[in-house]
């Protein structure tokens, strides 16, 4: 099994190989068939001045001679070709020996055609629009070429072949380069994968990256790891909590019930009542589990309805009333006029929701506190405000009120509570499709906002 930066690495030097060797064929054969096009274009400019020579010869002496064409043997045996004239029956007046060529001659360099044939092309030579002689042109190339187009041409396949040879060492530098970038954070993610599947949340990637893409996916994974950890200490907590809680009123029920049967204490009215509000709070924390756990399973059935918020807020506002007094809160509740405040949803879910939020507010509000209900509409939103001046909730809390049994600083812990009611006021508001919002600051107080849809 090969590692994420060694396959990266193979697949883009193999991509840049055959991109290279690919595009030197094209450029090689392009250069040499642009090349052969050119060298023919002189080559047949070369037999119109040749034919030309011999007709400007005719016309000045107005026969053949041997001496006719010994002008152009020099340059003919510099261009690698082999000339022989001939009168106007054929018979040849004067010639070169094509045998002298091979020892210079350059024969097969040029690919696609045969080595080594000797082939000839004879042209009429007109004077006065009268055919006068005859001029073979042989040669052992299609393509004639001299020392210096053959050196030419090797320059232009060496320049080719070492531009792909430098070009294929950059792009293997290249793509170990950004392998590694791809591939080290890549490689840290899957190693912290591992230990986060191990059970060490304590695991944090460091490498960054300049890769979008694979940054977010590092933060994500960091995020992931911090809440695993978050959700690990929460497991715990709840672990400890729910053996707390069932534990108290069970070492209540037993010790006293013990010390009953033992006779150290008496079985009186007041301690069998004191027992039985044991027991109740017991199967009152059992049922707000078991509530909870109807909410999270969502096998929990909602009668809808219409409700009007505003006549549920005053009705229950002066519920509270009495809870405030006792306590010495005063409670005041401002419903904004002139609005219709009707949704669809479960009406003793609702009220549920508004129980449990009025009842943390005058629970954790000390005496001579202030606890302000409004009721007001934003855009196509109902809001609910509930906002008291009580003893707020520390900001490295906030973000986990809404967690199961989950409780905050010392001085909280020391109020009754379960931890379950925020969790079942969140899950009750997710059903509606509602929302809540939480802002505290500890010692000032807390404001609660629900948002929720309205139906007009």
């Amino acid at each position: 099994m090969q590692s994420i930066s060694r396959r990266l690495s193979i697949l883009l030097v193999l991509s840049a190989v055959a991109a290279i060797l690919l595009v030197t064929i094209f450029v090689n054969m392009t250069v040499s068939n642009k090349f052969n096009e050119y060298m023919i274009e002189i080559q047949n400019k070369r037999y119109e001045r040749i034919v030309s020579y011999f007709e400007e010869v005719y016309k000045r002496e107005g026969k053949w001679s041997s001496d006719t064409g010994i002008e152009l043997m020099h340059e003919a045996y510099m261009g690698n070709y082999c000339l022989t004239l001939l009168d106007s029956r054929k018979h040849a007046v004067w010639g070169m020996d094509p045998e002298h060529l091979q020892t210079q001659i350059h024969i097969g360099e040029m690919s696609g055609h045969e080595s080594g044939v000797y082939t000839t092309k004879t042209f009429d030579i007109n004077v006065d629009g009268k055919v006068v002689g005859f001029v073979d042109i042989g040669q052992y190339s299609s393509v004639l070429l001299s020392e210096e187009d053959l050196t030419f041409k090797s320059s232009i396949n060496k320049s080719i072949i070492a531009s792909g040879a430098l070009t294929l060492i950059i792009i293997i530098s290249l793509s170990l380069y950004f392998s590694k970038q791809f591939s080290t954070p890549i490689r840290e993610v899957a190693k912290m994968s591992v230990s986060l599947s191990q059970g060490n949340f304590d695991t944090v990637s460091t490498i960054k990256s300049n890769i979008e893409e694979l940054e977010d996916l590092r933060k994500s994974v960091n995020i992931l790891a911090g809440k695993l950890k978050h959700q690990d200490t929460l497991r715990k907590r709840l672990v400890s909590d729910i053996t707390h809680e069932i534990r108290t009123p069970l070492n209540v029920l037993q010790n006293n019930l013990e010390a009953m049967i033992d006779g150290v204490v008496p079985v009186t009215k007041e301690g069998l009542n004191y027992l039985n509000e044991e027991v109740i709070r017991f199967g009152k924390l059992v049922n707000d589990l078991n509530l909870l756990k109807e909410f999270e399973s969502e096998s929990i059935k909602l009668n809808y309805e219409t409700i009007h918020l505003d006549d549920l807020i005053t009705e229950m506002s002066k519920d509270f009333f009495v809870c405030g007094d006792c306590k010495n809160i005063s409670i005041e509740y401002v419903i904004q006029p002139d609005e219709t405040y009707q949704m669809i949803g479960d009406k003793d879910k609702i009220k549920q929701v508004i129980i449990n939020l009025l009842s943390n507010s005058i629970k954790f509000t000390e005496s001579n506190g202030k606890v302000l209900i409004n009721l007001y509409k934003e855009n196509k939103n109902i809001i609910l405000e509930i906002k008291d001046n009580g003893m707020g909730i520390r900001q490295e809390d906030l973000p986990f009120i809404f967690e199961r049994l989950y409780r905050g600083d010392k001085s909280r812990n020391q109020i009754e509570g379960n931890g379950i009611g925020l969790t079942i006021v969140k899950n009750i508001l997710e059903l509606h499709n509602a929302l809540i919002e939480v802002v505290s600051d500890e010692g000032i107080g807390t404001t609660v906002k629900v948002y929720i849809n309205s139906t007009n």
